[in-house]
């Protein structure tokens, strides 16, 4: 399970192999210069509800991992995270979709569905 960091803050626990994925995207927006929100939704441990946040090319970011190995990237998962990401509601975790046929990943985020 690892960690997204904003702003020194803001954290919410993202599974490793997840985590990556969304660091792909992030890492690509914010090179393109292009901000965006990014929205989760909290365990009830914390108090439930969403969090969203503007991330912008002067954010600090923190991506915490805690497997000892990098996960394999499935193209199809960043494609689609890119998808949210462009779009006017803004990032949110989707789950792994399959990737050459390969059984897909397990994400322990909850997603967060687009705003109307």
């Amino acid at each position: 399970m690892g960690k997204f960091i904003y702003e020194g803050g803001v954290k919410v626990e993202i599974e490793d192999r997840a985590l990556l994925h969304m660091q792909l995207v992030i890492s690509a927006k914010l090179r393109r210069g292009e901000p965006f929100a990014f929205s989760w939704r909290e365990d009830a441990s914390v108090g439930g509800g969403r969090t969203t946040v503007w991330v912008h090319p002067g954010s600090s970011i923190v991506y915490k991992y805690y497997g000892g190995r990098q996960p394999s990237v499935n193209r199809a998962w960043v494609e689609a995270l890119a998808f949210t990401a462009n779009s006017p509601s803004g990032l949110y975790l989707v789950p792994e979709p399959a990737d050459n046929g390969e059984a897909p990943g397990t994400a322990e985020m909850s997603t967060v569905p687009p705003i109307s």
